[in-house]
């Protein structure tokens, strides 16, 4: 009779561990809990054991396991920087949200000179590749742009000429 109920017990609680889900981190970090929503830019989970949701940002999960179907969800790549030399694949995001579960690494600049012959458009890319370069010269892959100022014209400075400047903090997993 021990045995029978033991056996239960054990079968009961397998069964209720393999029920949570499994949230892969690109930081190697594994979640156990359930997942209530896959929104847009962000998941909503609860830990097992545990009320209250959570959000995180879908750039840092690699893959969503569900316990109850067993399906793999891939949710996004890993973003590798080497070198300053993939500033292209830094992102840049506006919203704080989306930056949940990655790493703050430091504050990233990027701004246009005070005398140059770019248009405004030119002016304000040149800024957002400096940006972009400075974040992966730090080994980040994201940025969270917290200011983006473009002057024009004599408000500019005394020669009429245009300045982009482009602020932001740099993010890894």
């Amino acid at each position: 009779m021990k045995k029978i109920i033991l056996l239960l017990v054990l079968l009961v609680g397998f069964m209720s561990n393999a029920q949570s889900d499994k949230i892969y981190k690109h930081s190697g970090e594994v979640v156990d809990g359930k997942v209530k929503k896959v929104e847009e830019y962000t998941i909503v989970f609860v830990y097992e054991g545990e009320e209250a949701e959570n959000t995180i940002g879908k750039y840092a999960i690699e893959k969503i396991v569900y316990g109850s179907s067993g399906r793999e969800e891939e949710v996004t790549e890993k973003i590798v920087i080497n070198s300053e030399k993939d500033w292209e694949k830094v992102v840049i995001l506006e919203d704080k949200g989306y930056i949940a579960g990655l790493k703050k690494a430091g504050e990233v600049r990027g701004k246009t000179g005070l005398i140059n012959f770019q248009t405004g458009n030119t002016g304000d890319k040149k800024a957002e590749k400096k940006l972009k370069m400075d974040a992966a010269k730090q080994g980040c892959a994201f940025i969270l742009l917290t200011a983006d100022k473009t002057t024009v014209g004599a408000s500019s400075n005394s020669l009429g000429g245009s300045q982009a400047i482009k602020k932001g903090v740099a993010y890894k997993y």
